[in-house]
């Protein structure tokens, strides 16, 4: 899909609701900023931007010398969208595909892959949970339940609508150069639990996104993502790892406009992203 009208990019959303936040808005960066020392999952391979040309190496007959580099990642290091793909649940996944059919050859998914993913546009709301809990941030394996969103959205005086993109603020973000701790997987990860993402498709949402290493309370001892398995699998809707939400949260911005670009990888399970938010 190359061309959508402004209905379509947002279809499932209220199209006159984000005419009115796009109008005379600032824009706010929620990208982390990725590099060698980011934090990133334990085991998985390390980002890397090495320069293969440098300035000099090869001049043209003009003076005119040319940089480029290499880049090796995993989609779902840095901030970054999980296609609806990226979880299987018994070898099935969402929507009854079956893992093994949609992986055939090694070409990546040939469903439910990023590249299926058109670009996403919707109202956002902002659920600070950290805020409305009056801490800097929650403790490690802290679990967001309804009552906690339901609570965060009542002192944010916004109402959740079909469509909408929920994004929930821990306050782990502040934590991102220091990656010994936004990565305590021993101590555990704070994020939505089982009941709070319940809470969360009531509401018809189509994508959530958090800045947590992983969107939902994670523990090692426990070694399991009911969460991912909960939205990706079984209701298909998008999650948004290791999101910048602390300059939307000083700001006391609770609605707004989301921009959210995903690469077009064939047969990728996610998508590198530097989603925006004007408001």
């Amino acid at each position: 899909m190359t061309e959508l009208t402004f209905r379509e990019a947002v279809a499932g959303g209220t199209a006159p609701n984000l005419i009115r936040l796009a109008t005379g808005a600032r824009v706010f960066d929620l990208a982390q900023r990725s590099h060698a020392n980011m934090p990133q999952l334990p085991g998985a391979p390390r980002f890397l931007l090495n320069l293969l040309r440098r300035h000099g190496d090869v001049y043209r007959e003009d003076g005119l010398s040319a940089a480029n580099e290499l880049l090796v990642t995993i989609c779902h290091a840095g901030t970054h969208i999980d296609a609806i793909g990226h979880i299987s649940v018994d070898g099935v996944l969402h929507g009854g595909i079956l893992a093994q059919d949609a992986q055939i050859g090694t070409a990546g998914l040939q469903h439910l892959d990023i590249d299926s993913v058109a670009p996403i546009v919707r109202r956002g709301v902002l659920l600070d949970v950290a805020g409305m809990l009056g801490v800097p941030a929650l403790a490690p394996a802290q679990g967001i339940d309804a009552a906690m969103l339901a609570d965060a959205a009542n002192r944010a005086q916004v109402t959740i609508e079909p469509g909408d993109a929920v994004l929930v603020r821990t306050g782990w973000g502040a934590f991102w150069d220091e990656p010994d701790r936004y990565v305590s997987l021993t101590e555990g990860l704070p994020g939505p639990n089982l009941n709070g993402a319940r809470w969360l498709v009531e509401r018809g949402i189509t994508l959530t996104g958090a800045d947590c290493l992983m969107y939902e309370a994670f523990h090692l001892a426990r070694n399991a993502l009911p969460v991912h398995a909960f939205l990706l699998q079984q209701h298909g809707v998008y999650l948004v790892e290791n999101m910048l939400l602390e300059t939307l949260a000083q700001a006391n911005v609770t609605e707004f406009l989301l921009i959210i670009l995903p690469l077009r990888l064939a047969g990728a399970t996610g998508s590198p992203i530097r989603p925006i938010a004007l408001a």
